[in-house]
């Protein structure tokens, strides 16, 4: 496993400056997105894919960890429960597909959705298993892993739900996000059941009630938590993904100083 950062923990500083300060930590990969100053140009990559991964490769200073793609313009928008995005979305995942590969990006990660007017969970996810399969289709032949991240706000918050998406839509792969559960209560060894389908992993320490605290004050076992990814047989990237941002009031830690001890955390346990 190795330690990448996502660009968009940093709002104000550009992918160069972020590419630039993960490098002087020591940091070994970067995921980027359509967020903030380091957003990249959603419209430019969808155009041009291929041009536009060979130009954003030659810039940084560190290979890419995962594409985070957004289909529209929030949560809700082009959200894969919708069936009405469907054939959109797949004609946009062609080019995000060939960005990846171009850029060298091993993993897409997307939403899985939200309840879409009087739909049930169970409907949400049949929806979402459904825009699914076009997707995986696609990225069959291409090396790109496609993964979902469950997240508080979506239909998928639960580690059961979780579970029978993947069991539901062979091939799929989560952006599993500890934090996205245990906001809500849920055990660290409940969560640790979708370890076997990790394709990217998000870190940052939570609690019930904090979707993000400072490390000492959260409730995730992180040595417990490498430990159950490696002997699920995970080898992937571990993104520090420590934010300041509205979503759910994540605006008041030090994100350079938690991402620090998440990387020397992760150091301490995987030294020889």
């Amino acid at each position: 496993m190795k330690l990448s950062v996502t660009s968009w923990s940093f709002p104000e500083l550009t992918l160069d400056e972020v590419g630039g300060l993960a490098n002087l930590l020591g940091i070994e990969g970067l995921d980027v997105g359509y967020f903030y100053r380091s957003a990249l140009d959603r419209a430019r990559l969808l155009a041009a894919p291929e041009a536009y991964a060979d130009e954003v490769r030659k810039r940084l200073p560190l290979p890419v960890a995962n594409l985070y793609h957004l289909f529209g313009n929030s949560v809700v928008d082009r959200n894969l429960a919708d069936p009405a995005n469907r054939a959109k979305n797949t004609a946009d995942f062609t080019a995000v597909l060939k960005f990846c590969v171009g850029i060298g990006s091993p993993t897409v990660f997307i939403l899985p959705g939200v309840i879409n007017g009087a739909q049930s969970r169970a409907q949400g996810l049949t929806e979402t298993v459904e825009s699914l399969k076009p997707l995986l289709d696609l990225a069959a032949n291409t090396g790109v892993t496609v993964c979902v991240e469950p997240h508080v706000h979506s239909y998928l918050e639960s580690p059961a739900i979780t579970a029978e998406l993947c069991e539901r839509a062979p091939g799929v792969k989560l952006a599993l996000d500890y934090a996205h559960f245990a906001v809500s209560g849920y055990r660290q060894d409940e969560i640790d059941v979708l370890a076997r389908w990790a394709g990217h992993v998000h870190l940052r320490q939570a609690r019930p009630g904090a979707l993000q605290t400072k490390l000492d004050q959260g409730t995730l076992n992180f040595p417990a938590l490498f430990a159950t990814l490696r002997d699920a047989g995970y080898d992937g990237w571990l993104a520090a993904e420590v934010v300041h941002q509205g979503y759910f009031d994540t605006l008041h830690d030090d994100v350079l100083t938690e991402t620090v001890k998440l990387r020397d955390l992760f150091r301490a346990w995987s030294a020889p």
